[in-house]
């Protein structure tokens, strides 16, 4: 796969475009990210953005680089952001993964995740609690969520 996206956003842009929607735990912030991620990769086969690799922590996807940004506020809330980058044309595909899973806690977005393949692949035999730093791959992203996405619109 190449990346032609010509637009080349970091996963910070990605973080605080979902905070300027309200204030949010680290976890669902997290979560959020992970899903504007793999969705975009799954349905254009390119990344929506640098900076954009997850790992499979025991409470689901994580993004090395938003976690050191927002590790001090823990289990507390982030206050939004008044910074609201503009994606252009993407952003109707950010308002889609918002609309989808914006109105989930962090905890039910964990669950979500700790149910589909990219991050149990990830995980592989580890135990539910035991660290991990493994890349959850882009290929598995686009493969589990293409299905989903073909499955839904055959319903």
């Amino acid at each position: 796969m190449t990346n032609s996206n010509q637009i080349n956003y970091d996963i910070k842009d990605v973080a605080d475009w979902f905070l300027s929607k309200e204030p949010m735990t680290h976890k669902k912030l997290q979560k959020l990210c992970y899903y504007a991620v793999a969705w975009y990769y799954a349905l254009s086969d390119d990344y929506l953005c640098s900076n954009c690799t997850f790992q499979s922590w025991v409470h689901g996807p994580v993004n090395p680089i938003i976690y050191e940004i927002y590790r001090d506020y823990e289990w507390c809330e982030i206050t939004s952001s008044k910074l609201k980058p503009d994606f252009g044309k993407v952003e109707e595909f950010l308002e889609m993964i918002w609309d989808t899973y914006g109105h989930f806690t962090g905890t039910q977005l964990e669950i979500l995740t700790h149910e589909e393949d990219p991050w149990k692949n990830a995980r592989g035999n580890l135990g539910t609690f035991d660290h991990s730093e493994a890349v959850i791959s882009f290929e598995d992203m686009r493969c589990y969520y293409k299905k989903v996405y073909h499955r839904g619109q055959n319903d």
